[in-house]
């Protein structure tokens, strides 16, 4: 069946890679993943330095928005990592696309999840 992945790509402001990367890494993936949510990949991007990509997949739309919305409405969230995170921000862009399982896993494998 395929899935609905969501590419989220962050543009951060200068210096804050390794803050981002670390919040991300020990406490916001850890938490995304024990509420349920596929992290497909995340790190920094390839291409610039002030760039850092999160993928999740989904069977729906509808499960994208009743996992973030519980996730981001929770104080678990709001009294956590997000503060870290949200701080390093510049901007960011989300898109949406239907993905196969087999993609799903090669993006896996290509890209790996640290």
């Amino acid at each position: 069946m395929n899935r609905l992945i969501e590419i989220r790509t962050y543009r951060l402001k200068p210096g804050t890679l390794d803050a981002f990367h670390a919040a991300m890494h020990e406490r916001a993936v850890p938490m995304l993943r024990d509420k349920g949510m596929d992290v497909v990949t995340y790190g920094k991007s390839d291409h610039e330095e002030a760039t850092y990509h999160l993928v999740r997949a989904y069977d729906s739309r509808e499960a994208l928005e009743t996992r973030q919305t519980a996730f981001y409405g929770s104080s678990e969230w709001r009294d956590g990592p997000r503060s870290a995170l949200v701080d390093c921000i510049d901007t960011y862009l989300n898109t949406l696309l239907w993905v196969s399982p087999e993609g799903i896993d090669s993006m896996r494998a290509l890209n790996g999840t640290s």
